[in-house]
């Protein structure tokens, strides 16, 4: 509870004087007629409040007795028998430590009155739709009220820009939980290289890893979990998962869970016999090379952009001296060959989203890592089957993708547990037969 009170409280810290925030959770989505997907908080409600309950508003305004209130659904005996248990508002005050907390009954007008007479209104615009048109009828109201005493908001400002900001810095709390969901990953990619076999299908592995995940305590995967062998490990997004291992090719996964919100993200490519042939070790080793360089580079003031040139330097070169590309190193890097086989770019932040919030980029300039701040680092190498290239490359698609974490004077690798060494993958896979 703490961790969320001084949140809340850092926030209220940086608003403006005499302002007011508000911020609306996640609705439940429909799947199909009358059933809904497994209901997901939305992650700046999340990391404000610690409540996973849908329609909830939380409201923020430094100037009031009560700076912190939460609405929520009111405890109901009927709906709770069908749809399961409410915390409702008296104990989310009390376990979730608000200053007041109120049901949904009659919000417009709770909001309304708590907005009124506050310049500055902060809220997620175009966030929810259904959210904006609740904000917007509470300004319209206020602004056709002077002579009811109303008096709306003349600045709106964007809170995400406010509360981003504090998520991209992860607290030891925090780094705690994407440790202990980067080593349930871990593992459930070992299990995944210990399970394949010719025969096998790309679903099969996907299943294996999954169960891992909800047997340790993440329900869900952080992301749709992405089993390419063969070829379609150079569909960098493929989510199919549904073609059979064939001996001599190598498979890539690219999966993490996500565990109280907070997500893993690990890509480890291998063979599907447990053996690399020799084309594939070439390739192999030149992303894995490129991955340490770039691994080499995280730490406090260096930049992403550094991290990514360190990875396309070495891969690059090593594209040269395998026929991938020809010409000089410098000219080639300047006008990007390398895209022809390495498209994407070298990570993103991570945390309560996959792909993180937080700016990259300060006054126009790449931002400088500094401690606190997570980071995947995922060079790659995709040479797909009707590639102009030298035949025994064609068909092979690798990535090798870790989780790290800045640190005041290097970074930590979250994802060690899993192997990422020629070595280390072919001995693994041999246990396990």
């Amino acid at each position: 509870m703490s961790e969320f009170i001084q949140r809340r409280a850092r926030l209220l810290a940086s608003m403006e004087p005499n302002s007011i925030a508000i911020i609306g959770a996640a609705k439940e989505k429909t799947r199909s007629r009358d059933t809904e997907y497994a209901f997901r908080q939305d992650s700046d409600f999340f990391y404000l409040t610690g409540f996973n309950e849908p329609d909830a508003v939380l409201v923020l305004a430094p100037d009031l007795a009560e700076p912190c209130t939460l609405f929520c659904r009111a405890k109901d005996k009927m709906a709770e028998i069908w749809s399961g248990r409410r915390l409702g508002p008296e104990q989310a005050q009390i376990q979730l430590g608000f200053n007041h907390a109120d049901s949904l009954d009659g919000l417009e007008d709770k909001l309304l009155a708590l907005i009124n007479g506050h310049p500055t209104l902060y809220f997620a615009q175009g966030n929810d739709g259904q959210f904006d048109d609740l904000i917007w009828q509470c300004i319209n109201t206020l602004r056709n009220g002077p002579k009811r005493g109303f008096k709306a908001p003349h600045t709106i400002k964007d809170v995400r820009s406010l509360v981003h900001e504090m998520r991209l810095f992860k607290s030891d709390a925090e780094l705690a939980l994407m440790q202990e969901a980067a080593n349930i990953s871990s593992k459930a990619h070992i299990r995944a290289m210990q399970f394949a076999k010719a025969g096998a299908t790309e679903y099969q592995l996907e299943a294996e890893i999954h169960h891992h995940y909800a047997m340790n305590g993440a329900r869900h995967p952080a992301y749709g979990t992405i089993v390419g062998s063969g070829d379609n490990a150079n569909i960098l997004h493929y989510t199919e998962n549904s073609s059979v291992l064939v001996d001599g090719d190598l498979v890539l996964i690219d999966s993490g869970c996500e565990l109280q919100g907070y997500a893993a993200d690990i890509t480890r490519t291998f063979p599907v016999n447990g053996r690399f042939s020799a084309p594939q070790k070439q390739l192999y080793q030149l992303v894995l090379d490129a991955q340490l360089a770039a691994l080499e580079v995280v730490k406090p003031g260096n930049t992403l952009k550094m991290v990514g040139d360190a990875a396309i330097n070495v891969l690059t070169q090593g594209m040269i001296s395998l026929g991938l590309l020809q010409g000089d190193l410098d000219e080639l890097i300047s006008k990007q060959a390398y895209k022809a086989f390495y498209m994407h770019g070298v990570g993103h932040w991570l945390g309560l989203d996959v792909h993180d919030v937080g700016d990259y980029k300060q006054d126009e300039k790449d931002r400088p890592f500094e401690p606190g701040m997570v980071l995947t680092v995922e060079p790659g190498l995709y040479v797909a089957a009707d590639a102009i290239a030298p035949e025994q490359f064609k068909g092979i698609g690798i990535r090798i993708e870790d989780d790290v974490v800045v640190t005041q004077t290097g970074h930590i690798v979250l994802t060690a547990l899993v192997p990422k060494t020629i070595a280390e993958i072919e001995a693994i896979m041999q246990a396990g037969v």
